[in-house]
């Protein structure tokens, strides 16, 4: 088997670029950085997306949903109680909305984090979501993709299995048939991440001919133990589960400079979902150093491949 690309030569081989990068400006969180965030989209006609929202000096985040005010900002929904997770993910299976999000474990007294886990809450946006499923512990961006007959299910194990990080893939008849344990099993995809490399999968697209388009990221740590985050896309068969090569789509010096949660994140893009277009474009939307968000205009990573 041939080594697998490294990060860097990921970047080295990338051909396209972002293009009309621009940081998102939300209101009614004041004192809070709004980052890691879905891409917009709609119950009925009323456009959210959802994000990340927590003070700068502190991991201790909630979900929050925002709404276009007309004139290019997103305001915070109010009335609404915010679950306590992270990264938020949203999709639809079989007509039904979802909204995920990383819960963290913390240590009593001292708030250092312990254990996380993925949550799924179903329901009505933004007022009416109920918990519905919880992944196995110490599982990160699980993301899950409506195939018609069945739910295809991109994992991220970490640890003696998964080393930082890597994506595994399982399919299920129905949203109701999900078993943690079965998911910590899934089949891992062969030639992912080079050695000492991570990522996951951070949105699914059923492209109709059978196969599905992840929007990812992979990540490394320099020699100085700074991280570097790209967003990543590629291709994978739902049928077989063989992907495709990864692909560099976005990086953070493809948007705007702004501040960061801490030196070390500098170098970070965290994709959250894509809007595809049909002039062979698509619209990205990313968290930015842990600090802000920012969408993009890139070449749609799932046309021609």
């Amino acid at each position: 088997m041939p080594a697998v690309p490294t990060a860097l030569e990921l970047l080295g081989a990338r051909t396209t670029s972002s293009s009309g990068a621009s940081l998102l400006s939300f209101h009614g969180v004041s004192g809070h950085d709004v980052y890691n965030l879905t891409a917009p989209f709609r119950v009925g006609e009323t456009p959210y997306l959802a994000a990340r929202v927590e003070p700068r000096d502190s991991e201790r985040s909630t979900v929050r949903f925002f709404t276009e005010d007309g004139s290019g900002r997103w305001a915070v929904v109010d009335d609404v109680n915010p679950p306590d997770l992270q990264d938020p993910f949203t999709f639809s299976v079989a007509g039904r909305r979802y909204v995920g999000g990383v819960r963290i474990e913390t240590e009593p007294g001292t708030g250092r984090i312990t254990g996380w886990s993925t949550v799924l809450l179903e329901g009505q946006v933004p007022d009416r979501l109920q918990a519905v499923f919880e992944g196995p512990a110490g599982m990160k961006d699980l993301r899950f993709v409506d195939l018609g007959d069945r739910v295809g299910v991109l994992t991220r194990p970490q640890g003696e299995i998964g080393g930082r990080g890597t994506i595994g893939y399982a399919v299920v008849d129905r949203m109701e048939l999900l078993r943690s344990a079965e998911l910590d099993q899934a089949p891992l995809l062969d030639g992912q991440f080079a050695p000492g490399e991570w990522g996951g999968a951070n949105e699914a697209h059923d492209l109709g001919d059978g196969r599905i388009g992840v929007l990812g990221h992979v990540a490394y740590f320099d020699d100085r133990g700074d991280r570097h985050y790209y967003a990543m896309a590629f291709v994978l068969d739902a049928a077989g589960g063989r992907p495709g090569p990864l692909r560099v789509v976005a990086t953070r010096a493809d948007f705007p400079s702004g501040p960061a949660k801490r030196t070390d994140l500098r170098d970070v893009i965290f994709p959250g979902g894509l809007i595809r277009h049909a002039d062979g474009t698509a619209t990205l939307y990313a968290g930015l150093s842990d600090a802000q968000a920012g969408q993009a205009t890139i070449p749609d990573p799932f046309t021609d491949v």
